[in-house]
This record gives C-alpha cells, structure tokens and sequence, in this order.
C-alpha cells in the first residue's frame, strides 16, 4: 500500500501569494476596501489557544483528561513588514497616536477607537480570476498594533516597516473569539 498521494482536487485547496492587509472586507461580494500597505515577505498569522487542565492537580486522575480540559482563551497576532508607508498606516503601527496632517503623535493611553479590525485576504484554488475568485481571508477583531513602530532601513534597498497586530476580546462580547477564517472557491469567470 502506498500513502504517497494527493487528493484528486489538490490544486483547488491550494492558498496562492502572499495576500494582502485591508481595512475592510465583504465576503459575500468579495469586496476589498483599504489596502493598508504593500507587503514583503509575506505575512505570519497565529492563533493560538490556551487551556486549563481542571484534572492535573487531581490524585489518580491522568493529565489531558479530555472531559476535564477547558479552553481558556485564544491569543490572536499577525505579523510582517510592510515596504509602503502612509501616514494613516504609520497611525496604525504607532498604534496608541494621533494622525494630524501628516504628523504622528504617540500618546501614552489607549483608546477605544484605536482598536479596528484587520483583515488579510489571499488568493485561494484554480479559479482565482478578477470577478468570480475565491479567497482565504482572515477577520482578526478589535486589533491594535502591538509590536511597536520599527523601520529597517538598508544601503539602496527598500526599507521595511515591521508590524505585530494582536487581536483583543470585548467585554460587551466577551464570549466572542477575536478571529474569524472565510475560506471560498473560486468559480469560473
């Protein structure tokens, strides 16, 4: 017997370059609205859980006992550089700052409106035409730059502006996890 196989449809189920960031996004119509900035290198996106083992301090009760395990929460970031730089996105990797004409001004608290959803949208199987494409995208919720303002500046090469966007819960939705994934085939055109 040979496990060496793939399945018949594998280059449908296939998540092509490297994507983009926006600020918004409709699935149903495929819609894209602000591209934040271009990308290089890709980008790393990773949600992690967190669990709570209620059985690991019981005696005669093994670990990893599964009707004993309870998820905690989910820790939710994004990260990668961007080659392109505006002052809205320079707002957003300052993250807690103020955008006036062009004039970033860090401050030293967070308000609400510094956190916005971010998506990452991909190209996705072997229909990813203009109209009718289908798409990986990811819904990261009430995010907020965290990993500070950097630049990367190299002798006659482009600069890089390194990002790491977390994720947040929301105490009037505290039950809901801050990530969503939409994966759809493309159709033809």
């Amino acid at each position: 017997m040979k496990f060496t196989q793939l399945p018949e449809d594998v280059f449908k189920q296939i998540q092509l370059n490297a994507g983009i960031l926006a600020s918004g996004f409709t699935p149903e119509s495929g819609t894209v609205t602000g591209i934040i900035g271009a990308t290089s290198g890709g980008v790393n996106f990773k949600a992690t859980p967190s669990f709570k083992d209620f059985g690991e301090d019981i005696d005669n009760c093994p670990k990893n006992t599964m009707e004993l395990k309870k998820l905690d929460e989910w820790s939710v970031v994004m990260s990668g550089n961007f080659v392109t730089v505006t002052a809205d996105t320079a707002k957003i990797l300052v993250g807690a700052g103020d955008n006036a004409t062009g004039v970033i001004t860090p401050r030293n608290d967070l308000d609400l409106a510094d956190f916005d959803d971010l998506w990452w949208i991909g190209d996705y199987s072997d229909k990813n035409g203009s109209t009718n494409g289908g798409y990986v995208a990811i819904q990261m919720l009430n995010t907020l730059s965290t990993g500070g303002f950097q630049i990367q500046s190299t002798d006659k090469e482009k600069g890089k502006f390194a990002f790491e966007f977390t994720a947040h819960y929301s105490l009037e939705s505290i039950g809901t996890v801050p990530f969503k994934v939409y994966v759809k085939a493309g159709t033809a055109e």
